[in-house]
């Protein structure tokens, strides 16, 4: 993977040419990716997965920071957690799914996801399970 003037080369080949995808596209896959992480209410500035979706990917820039050493990607994450949740436990698995998802959509590799809490908001909080005694 190379990247060139806000370009990542995922792909390039004689025959067939080159495949591109921009730095706003992996911004927009890594933040839409933990907002899918039940427990994030929003990234950072309240900015939420409809608004991500609706095309305001360029206020990402508050909220995803995506760093490259020209063969893997490095991601920053500043996001809300809901009040009641877990931080090691959301934190973990926004890490997980973002990684993933990142992966699975670019086949770039994804050697870290680091992750910051700006706020605690409120929210549902989780469900705690409890165990029933016979």
């Amino acid at each position: 993977m190379a990247e060139k003037n806000g370009f990542h080369i995922i792909y390039n080949d004689e025959k067939t040419g080159q495949v591109q995808i921009m730095d706003e596209v992996l911004d927009t896959i890594a933040a839409l990716a933990a907002t899918e992480v039940e427990g994030v209410a929003s990234l950072r500035g309240g900015l939420t997965r409809d608004q991500i979706t609706k095309g305001s990917s360029k206020n990402l820039s508050k909220s995803v920071k995506i760093n490259s050493d020209g063969s893997s990607l490095v991601v920053h994450l500043v996001f809300n957690i809901k009040f009641g949740y877990s931080v090691p436990e959301v934190c973990k698995a926004v890490q997980e799914k973002v990684k993933e998802s990142m992966q699975n959509m670019t086949g770039l590799s994804v050697t870290a996801v680091h992750v910051s809490i700006a706020e605690v908001t409120m929210g549902e909080p989780q469900k705690k399970k409890t165990i029933k005694k016979a």
